[in-house]
């Protein structure tokens, strides 16, 4: 039997660099990593880890290096105490600070395979955000009044009722037997696989720390104690890129979502089509130093609309949302959905109800969901009545009553806001921002 702890001192690197997508493990890449994954243990010892416990993965991305780079040393002694290496097995016998990885994972596909005792509890934190609930599913384990009869793998922080909450089907194995976990999150989206049984089918997962807010766009894998021994072997990852997402995030959206930009030509829009061009693979593009508003001829009371966006740097457009086919949308149409590049410095100190998503000079959108500059966003928009909701990149940034708005930017009147029915389109302004994939469906 081979037994090992984490060395007192990992590399400088892994202490001080911060925690981004391009930062290493260090993990050796075990001949059995499957695909496109990555190991995160390696099977030998504890690098690429370090401790924490259940804390607003926020405060630890605001940290400084050497801010962080001290909490993972002060962590060090913890991690030692209670987690080892057995036989290629990461252990933990119960007790102390999570197992937590330096690196921090925007969207991605996560595979392990863990075993436990009768009368434990744990789980998985996905981005810092508490869990893929682990935990006794037996009546003698003392906790079936809080759900652990329906067993593992559920959303167990997610509110009561709420989808993902409890698991679809009651999938562990006896104790004394290895189960083997497939996480897959997008966006705010979490499904879950136990034991190749759904147990968690597309469910959003609620930030633990602030309900008010979607889940961070990244944070590290966890590994909880909680309890009784736990192992835990062929721990893989595969980070999924944009591509992959949107087609993904496209195919939550309903059935009857049909085409309104048909990807060569202009058939059923009206406006300054000139002003745009169709390049190869059906995208939308307006011409630099051009704009105005192109719009359906078709007009929409309640809708329904997802597409994707490309931003170029400093990039400003927007979403027609009921327009009158004339006008300035912002406040000729119900409003202008905006449609911009947050990370330009040119636009650091707008309005917060000028950055992307926003119902513009009415309502904020929250940021911070935006994928980097140069690949394309996925965003969906659903209408009704007054109600306007904006989904980006799979994590909701606006949900807003705007008959409920009595505060407008520069206290400019929105004589459109009360429009019960208009066309959707893009509100050009002078930049080379592209769009494709462009459906809608009526909800009236």
């Amino acid at each position: 039997m081979t037994r090992s702890h984490l060395p007192i001192l990992l590399a400088a690197t892994s202490l001080l660099a911060p925690a981004t997508t391009q930062q290493t493990t260090g993990a050796q890449q075990p001949a059995t990593a499957p695909g496109a994954f990555t190991a995160l243990f390696d099977g030998e010892s504890l690098d690429g880890w370090f401790g924490m416990s259940t804390e607003d993965p926020r405060a630890l991305l605001a940290m400084t290096a050497e801010q962080r780079a001290e909490k993972i040393a002060k962590s060090l002694p913890d991690i030692q105490a209670h987690w080892s290496v057995e036989n290629g097995e990461l252990v933990n016998d119960g007790h102390g600070l999570f197992l937590t990885t330096l690196r921090n994972y925007r969207d991605f596909e996560l595979r392990l395979d863990y075993r436990t005792v009768a009368g434990a509890d744990s789980g998985i934190y996905l981005r810092g955000i508490p869990q893929v609930q682990i935990w006794d599913f037996t009546e003698a384990g003392g906790k079936w009044k809080i759900g652990a009869d329906k067993g593992s793998g559920g959303l167990w922080n997610n509110s009561e009722g709420a989808p993902g909450k409890d698991p679809l089907v009651l999938a562990d194995k006896p104790f004394g037997e290895w189960n083997h976990f497939r996480v897959r999150m997008i966006g705010s989206y979490v499904t879950v696989w136990l034991n190749d049984h759904l147990v968690v089918k597309d469910a959003v997962m609620e930030n633990y720390f602030d309900r008010t807010q979607p889940v961070p766009v990244e944070g590290p894998i966890q590994l909880q104690t909680h309890g009784g021994e736990i192992r835990w072997r062929d721990v893989y990852l595969r980070e999924i890129g944009a591509a992959e997402a949107n087609r993904y995030l496209r195919e939550l959206g309903s059935p009857d979502l049909e085409p309104v930009f048909d990807g060569k030509s202009f058939a059923g829009w009206a406006g300054p089509t000139d002003n745009y061009q169709i390049e190869a693979g059906g995208v939308l593009l307006c011409k630099p130093g051009t704009g105005g508003t192109i719009h359906t001829e078709e007009t929409y009371r309640d809708f329904e609309a997802d597409l994707e966006i490309l931003l170029p740097p400093g990039g400003n457009n927007g979403l027609a949302i009921r327009y009158p086919g004339q006008g300035d949308t912002a406040y000729l149409g119900m409003c202008e959905l905006q449609v911009l590049d947050n990370t330009a410095d040119k636009y650091a100190k707008l309005d917060p109800r000028q950055y992307h998503g926003s119902a513009y000079g009415m309502v904020a959108a929250r940021r911070g969901y935006q994928r980097p500059v140069g690949e394309w966003n996925f965003q969906r928009v659903t209408v009704r009545g007054m109600n306007i909701r904006v989904e980006l990149n799979g994590f909701e940034i606006l949900d807003a009553d705007l008959g409920a708005v009595s505060e407008f930017m520069g206290g400019h009147p929105h004589p459109g806001l009360a429009n019960e029915r208009g066309s959707f389109g893009f509100a050009g302004h002078g930049d080379p921002v592209r769009f494709r994939n462009v459906r809608i469906r009526a909800l009236d």
